[in-house]
């Protein structure tokens, strides 16, 4: 029999670590080519992870909430042979073997098999923290005694300030030397209860002291998900960040509506898609941001990006309630046809929890539909590192002054708002009033004898 290794899949340019949410398959299960085995999150979406051959899973090394690298092995999969496989060698076509890369292998087999040892084992007292602190970690603090208070006041050098194992064991030989003090009052002082688990990135400003909530007994309490607490946190990290400022302007889009009427039935027939009213709205967006390419950039730090690619993100209801933000590559190259089926594709895969992690990379503005729920407005929050926002109201039926050679006379129109959120750290009121008046010109001069 042959073992082959499951890795985790690249999932996009700036996807490096998923968590594991969910295993779909438990050890001694058998497994089909392209079969899901387990379900992981990154900060964005989730999604599955299939298995590249058929066979038997014999063994997990990672459990349940564990974070883990792109790259890493996460199973072992029993299969008919005699060597052990890795997703590399499947595809391979014929190579000569290599002592050196088996050995390599092996090594790194005996090197995982070890930190799943140690994440079954490790020390209760450095379970209550609301740091990471990874398997080995933990197993090298249990056996020297390092106290948990220890652990969380340690400086890591890894990704976001992480221990790694040279930092433990550096901290470890300079308390045996001497260099640092085994702080002893806290060791014998009550742990204290562990606070909920952070999940988002951005560090939000807590209070000194918390405000008790009142709950009586018609009252339920029921924790957020994992996607609301992101939200959660995406959101205030953003209106802490950006200084908000909002320009509004009403959009006749009479035109618009009487040409989607007329050709909406042979649309969908000629191309097997529906057609709505956002595909025509993301197309005024992507001309209006070739216009000013001001709005096309994001911010980092004192520095302002100008990005090459009009990437439209595009907010997305997902079934439970929460929102997810696909967005479409090169919006600015597309035609309506290609707009409709790239709005179609990302939506219903959105509903459908089908997105892929690089689906909601890269995007340099964002679009979202407030009219779907009823909204006449809106003042949405900007998607960081973006600078602008723009919501697209509902549609209605409002009587208007309509000018004429013979005179003016009241008359009943199709008309929306259209909401635009910017940073005026970097975005001027004439720049961002501009633009949305860019794109109310495209949607009111809407050519009705177009073709689709």
């Amino acid at each position: 029999m042959a073992r082959f290794e499951l890795k985790l899949p690249k999932m996009g340019e700036s996807v490096a670590e998923a968590t594991i949410t969910n295993w779909l398959k438990e050890v001694g299960d058998k497994i089909e080519a392209d079969e899901a085995v387990l379900e992981i999150a990154t900060d964005k979406v989730d999604s599955e992870v299939p298995s590249e051959v058929s066979g038997i899973l014999v063994e997990q090394l990672f459990g349940k909430d564990d974070l883990v690298q792109v790259g890493q092995t996460i199973a072992i999969i029993e299969t008919e042979g005699g060597e052990t496989t890795t997703p590399e060698a499947v595809n391979a076509v014929e190579e000569a073997a290599v002592p050196a890369e088996a050995a390599e292998i092996e090594k790194s087999i005996e090197e995982v098999k070890e930190t799943v040892a140690v994440s079954q084992h490790f020390s209760p007292e450095t379970s209550g923290s609301d740091k990471f602190f990874s398997p080995l970690v933990k197993n090298i603090a249990k056996e020297e005694g390092v106290s948990l208070s220890e652990l969380e006041n340690l400086n890591g050098s890894g990704k976001d300030g992480r221990v790694t194992k040279e930092d433990i064991l550096k901290y470890i030989e300079d308390r045996k030397s001497g260099v640092v003090q085994t702080p002893k009052a806290v060791e014998e002082a009550p742990k204290p209860v562990a606070e909920a688990p952070k999940v988002v990135e951005p560090v939000v400003q807590k209070s000194q002291q918390a405000v008790p909530v009142s709950v009586n007994g018609g009252d339920e309490i029921v924790e957020m998900d994992r996607m609301r607490k992101l939200i959660s946190g995406y959101m205030t990290a953003s209106v802490q960040t950006s200084a908000h400022v909002q320009s509004f302007i009403e959009v006749d889009v009479t035109n618009i509506v009487k040409w989607r009427d007329k050709v909406k039935t042979a649309f969908e027939k000629r191309e097997g898609e529906k057609l709505t009213f956002t595909p025509i709205m993301m197309e005024a967006v992507a001309k209006a941001l070739k216009d000013f390419p001001g709005m096309n950039i994001s911010v980092d730090g004192d520095y302002i990006i100008k990005k090459k690619n009009i990437n439209l993100g595009m907010a997305a209801a997902l079934p439970n309630g929460n929102l997810i933000v696909p967005v479409i590559k090169n919006a600015d190259q597309l035609n309506l046809v290609g707009m409709a089926k790239a709005v179609n594709d990302l939506g219903n895969r959105a509903k459908a929890g089908k997105l892929k992690p690089d689906d909601t990379q890269g995007g340099t503005y964002t679009v979202t539909n407030v009219g779907t729920f009823g909204s006449v407005f809106g003042t949405p929050i900007i998607n960081q590192p973006q600078v602008g926002i723009l919501a697209l109201g509902a549609i209605r039926k409002v009587p208007a002054v309509i000018e004429t050679p013979e005179g003016d006379f009241i008359g009943i129109r199709q008309k929306m708002f259209l909401s635009h959120s910017y940073d005026h750290r970097v975005v001027d009121g004439a720049l961002g009033g501009s633009f949305v008046k860019r794109v109310a010109e495209y949607l009111e001069a809407f050519d009705v004898d177009r073709d689709f």
